[in-house]
């Protein structure tokens, strides 16, 4: 995993920064993507001041043109418009869409519907050359920013490539305390989407960052 560059699309904002910093602190390269290139740059540096991390900033279609792997953690207004802008650049791509469609009003979070399904399909239907899968939905941003904080939760992937599933649940893995669960086909990324906007939910009810782990799971047992 170590060989294949991770790009983050809107890794300015604090989840992307978070993963960022999680993935290079365990020895994944990882280029910062930003509409501002010397934005990007500067989140990068600041980061992990004084320290020697793979860690780099650049504008969205440079950070992917570099990457292997390119999550997309764009706000749920600007995924259409990032996705169409970088369609040759993210064709042959694995594309791991993060992106919760989500709006709050006088009752807390709720989800925006999309046409075709969810954010990760919509990214599927947007992208015909590259492999999509969603996942990293409910990974609390600040317990990532907080390097004092163990990050205890499951990553649950949904996609219809096996093998491209077994790529993001084993760059899930390399933050310590994250377990990758296959969750399914793509058809279900809405489930995981939705169930951030009940995580934010209880969340804000009860003052606290939970994420979501699974009780008796066996990776053993998983259908070949």
């Amino acid at each position: 995993m170590t060989s294949e560059t991770v790009a983050i699309l809107g890794g300015t904002g604090p989840e992307g920064r978070g993963l960022a910093l999680r993935f290079a602190r365990a020895g994944v390269p990882v280029v910062i993507g930003s509409r501002d290139a010397a934005r990007a740059a500067q989140i990068a540096a600041d980061l992990a001041p004084g320290e020697d991390l793979p860690l780099s900033g650049a504008a969205n279609a440079d950070a992917t043109r570099a990457a292997d792997i390119v999550l997309v953690a764009v706000p749920w207004d600007a995924h259409e418009p990032t996705l169409r802008s970088l369609e040759s650049e993210l064709a042959g791509k694995l594309v791991v869409d993060i992106v919760n469609p989500l709006e709050f009003d006088e009752h807390g979070p709720v989800t925006i519907r999309v046409d075709e399904g969810s954010a990760a399909e919509q990214a599927g239907a947007l992208l015909p050359g590259s492999t999509v899968v969603a996942g990293f939905h409910h990974v609390s941003a600040k317990h990532l920013l907080d390097e004092t904080h163990p990050v205890d939760t499951d990553v649950l992937v949904c996609g219809d490539d096996r093998a491209a599933k077994d790529r993001v649940m084993a760059l899930a893995e390399r933050i310590p305390g994250v377990r990758g669960v296959d969750a399914g086909p793509l058809r279900l990324a809405h489930i995981l989407e939705d169930w951030t906007t009940a995580l934010l939910s209880i969340n804000r009810g009860y003052r606290t960052n939970t994420g979501t782990r699974l009780t008796e799971l066996d990776p053993a047992r998983r259908r070949p």
